[in-house]
């Protein structure tokens, strides 16, 4: 059935089914001239303007959130990195602060983590405050352009003690020089309490290693991890180490973040995972095979959060929502990349150990008018309005919940595509018994990049269709879409660069019934 001939069906349903949530209407046009811009995310962080990339030195202290990230000021490409610096008390509205770390005689300043020292080991304390610790890569372009030479990066920390307003740098850096490994970066710093120690992790080409300390500053190897595991496309960075208790029993184990590129699963950056055991020297891990923490394109260079309280207990995640494949020339005018949307991450047992990704429950409070659809058994496409703000240049933010009753499913595969009536863009979402396939090849700009243009994407989601139940959660912003499948089991990530918001979706069931449970779209105030 043609799309021009159910749009009656759609008014129907939506003069039946709507009920807001909310008094006041979203107005985008009232937001700061930086939010106005075309592209620009309305939930989730980008800086006011310039280039960014990987997020730093997450850390939280005193009610704060901070997030620091790859930074240049001068320009909308890559350039001579700085640490910016924003902080937020939620995740989700954020704060943009002066520039954190500038490049010194020692180099560039690439990623890192950073601590809070509560037991001031590091000697470095001076006043009220425990001192925050950032610990991060020098990168020595001078040394680097020298020939033979592959020593060019090492690890080194600079310290505040006004709640991480103002920086100084160790007066002994670098911390940790470089043996002779040319990719030799990143560094996550933690507290392991079963032996007293800091933990570091790092990146040196084509595996991590893992030193110990005593005060952040006398750093002992400890042990190498992963010469012959995982994806070894291309070269690995951002590394992370953490403890999880399993879903659902009192058994926990560790989880091993590491991104790298190229190689992912779908081309260019991605992350994958391990989980195994550590002891405080040594990772070890049951796992052959190669696990992803997202399916998408664009969630990238992802770490965790360093000092949540014990109280909290969750383990929260932010990455770069870009790709190296394209990253540098997306169509976006004063300002490049955004994070992704916070997420807490979650252990799941059974006959394998998955990572699940779930949007923080703090983005509820952006949460504004909902429209509700019945649930409904359909064999012909079906369309849904999906705000009440359709047409809008900017496109308003949404969250799409949809739950299909897998028992009661007869349909072979079926499509949910979204789109706006003025402009003819539209992206897809396949769903079959085995593969979810996203397309943004007819989603407005795409042919500003060659890696870009291949623009389908693949997932296996056996896994995830051989239940009674399929849940979907779709976050939609002005240039991405964040899909969850079953509480986060399975994520796809992907920037996209539409010419209007979308504000319709079409269910399309192939080849038999397809059994809607619930079907539910709420608009999504701007955090701007």
């Amino acid at each position: 059935m043609m799309k021009n001939h159910i749009l009656l069906s759609l008014i129907f349903a939506v003069m039946l089914c709507s009920c807001e949530q909310g008094s006041e209407e979203s107005n985008l046009e009232n937001l700061p001239s930086f939010a106005q811009e075309a592209f620009r995310p309305q939930i989730h962080f980008s800086p006011k303007e310039n280039w960014m990339n990987d997020p730093n030195g997450m850390v939280y202290y005193d009610g704060e959130y901070h997030l620091f990230y790859q930074y240049y000021p001068d320009s909308t490409v890559w350039g001579p990195m700085h640490w910016g610096h924003a902080i937020s008390t939620d995740m989700v509205h954020w704060e943009e602060l002066p520039i954190a770390l500038y490049p010194d005689e020692l180099g560039y300043i690439f990623s890192g983590s950073a601590v809070i020292d509560w037991n001031n080991t590091s000697g470095l304390q001076d006043g009220e405050h425990p001192p925050m610790i950032a610990i991060f890569t020098h990168h020595n372009i001078k040394e680097e352009r020298e020939e033979g030479n592959n020593t060019f990066q090492y690890q080194s920390i600079a310290y505040s003690n006004d709640k991480g307003r103002t920086w100084a740098m160790y007066e002994g850096n670098p911390v940790v020089p470089n043996p002779g490994i040319r990719d030799f970066r990143d560094p996550k710093v933690s507290w392991h309490e079963a032996t007293g120690k800091w933990v570091m992790i790092f990146a040196a080409a084509d595996r991590v290693r893992l030193y110990s300390s005593p005060n952040l500053i006398d750093w002992d190897f400890e042990s190498e991890f992963g010469a012959d595991l995982g994806a070894h496309g291309g070269v690995w960075e951002c590394p992370d180490l953490f403890p999880l208790q399993v879903e659902g029993t009192d058994d926990t184990k560790w989880v091993m973040l590491v991104s790298i590129n190229p190689g992912g699963p779908n081309g260019g950056s991605a992350t994958q995972y391990f989980v195994g055991d550590f002891d405080g020297k040594t990772f070890t891990t049951a796992q052959n095979d190669t696990k992803w923490l997202d399916y998408g394109r664009d969630n990238y260079a992802g770490v965790t959060w360093s000092d949540i309280p014990k109280e909290d207990g969750r383990r929260l995640f932010i990455g770069w929502m870009s790709n190296w494949d394209y990253a540098q020339v997306v169509p976006t005018e004063s300002w490049r990349s955004a994070m992704t949307l916070p997420r807490s991450l979650h252990l799941l047992g059974g006959d394998e150990f998955i990572v699940a990704s779930r949007p923080v429950k703090e983005l509820e409070a952006l949460e504004d008018k909902q429209v509700n659809l019945l649930d409904t058994t359909q064999e012909t496409e079906t369309a849904f309005l999906l705000t009440e703000g359709s047409g809008m240049k900017l496109g308003i933010p949404y969250k799409i919940d949809l739950q299909i009753d897998l028992d009661q499913t007869t349909a072979k595969e079926f499509k949910i595509t979204l789109d706006n009536p003025t402009n003819g863009d539209e992206y897809f979402l396949n769903f079959s018994s085995t593969e979810l396939t996203s397309d943004r090849g007819k989603t407005g700009k795409t042919d500003f990049g060659e890696k870009f243009a291949q623009t389908v994407h693949k997932a296996d989601i056996s896994r995830q269709m051989a239940g009674s139940s399929l849940q979907i959660e779709v976050y939609v912003d002005a240039s991405s879409m964040e899909v969850f499948l079953n509480n986060g089991e399975l994520v796809m990530t992907e920037v996209l660069f539409p010419t209007e918001g979308f504000d319709r979706a079409f269910i399309t069931p192939a080849d038999g019934k397809l059994k809607i449970e619930s079907f539910s779209s709420t608009e999504l105030k701007s955090i701007w």
